[in-house]
């Protein structure tokens, strides 16, 4: 068996092709620099369809596309938004079309995507089903996933993969967050009651793998744990997890002269239920947030 995994050197692409490679499959991972190994291929898809060599592709169990660039990696400026749509937007339909021209199509592509998907539900519980919101990133995300969808017609499976914040030590939105609060400097954000859906890494990568074996599941597939918190509630386990307190919050206001309109996403809450993986049958490690804290705090 063969995965080509994009973002493969990533927080979240390491893991999976570690994973991945631990159980014997052979896994061509997709790089924009010279490769460093024979399991690297090196593509851009700054330069368009010929950024990519169908012959890549061709006879591969299944590709996993994870490129783009962070999106708390700075404010918001036009230029910074264009690198956020180019990563997603651009990579999604330079992958799909060297699918599409492979000889023997992948049968199944997991593309990247985002809860950002529903925009800010505050406490209202969305699933699948739900529209797509308003808002910067619920538009990015929109057509992000509209980019993969041209893949179906080279009869591929398709599965948008909706993720939630995922919990890591190694980086993400956790690994900065740990020293501060191993200090006692952990803060909640504005007023605390945003919602935060999150998933372990560990679930995200075992999500990551049924979904590449399960033939029937395609279209959007929140890779969330069931159990979203407030932003109050993750900060008050995360302090838990490190014997810490935290009594600090840093306003709103504050939030948003430092970032600006990227402040609107960390103020802003999506209280989303993983509604198909559930229904398909898949089971959580760490559907609560506090053994998932615990679990990355002890391995740290």
């Amino acid at each position: 068996m063969r995965v080509v995994i994009t973002g493969a050197t990533g927080l979240i692409g390491t893991a999976l092709g570690a994973a991945l490679e631990r159980d014997g499959i052979e896994v061509t991972r997709l790089v924009r620099r010279e490769p460093a190994s024979a399991t690297e291929v090196r593509w851009d898809p700054r330069t368009g369809a010929g950024g990519l060599d169908p012959a890549v592709l061709s006879g591969a169990d299944g590709v996993v596309h994870l490129s783009g660039a962070p999106v708390a990696g700075g404010r918001w400026t036009e230029s910074r938004k264009q690198v956020l749509r180019d990563s997603r937007v651009t990579s999604t339909t330079v992958l799909v079309a060297a699918m599409a021209a492979a000889p023997a199509p992948p049968p199944v592509l997991l593309s990247g995507s985002a809860i950002g998907w529903y925009g800010d539900t505050g406490d209202r519980v969305v699933d699948e089903s739900a529209p797509a919101g308003s808002g910067f990133l619920a538009t990015l995300v929109r057509d992000w996933e509209a980019a993969a969808a041209p893949a179906s017609a080279a009869g591929v499976r398709v599965v948008n993969l909706r993720s939630g914040v995922v919990l890591s030590r190694q980086g993400g939105m956790l690994g900065p967050l740990l020293p501060l609060f191993k200090l006692g400097l952990g803060a909640r954000f504005g007023g605390g009651d945003q919602y935060l859906s999150w998933i372990a890494a560990t679930d995200w990568v075992r999500a990551a793998r049924f979904l590449l074996g399960d033939g029937e599941i395609a279209g959007p597939v929140n890779l969330t744990a069931p159990e979203p918190v407030t932003n109050a509630e993750f900060t008050a386990a995360l302090a838990r997890a490190v014997s810490r307190p935290a009594l600090l919050r840093v306003p709103g206001v504050l939030l948003r002269t430092a970032l600006g309109e990227l402040s609107s996403e960390i103020l802003a809450g999506a209280r989303v239920r993983p509604a198909r993986l559930e229904q398909a049958g898949f089971t959580f490690t760490y559907p609560a947030i506090g053994p998932a804290l615990a679990a990355e705090v002890s391995s740290a």
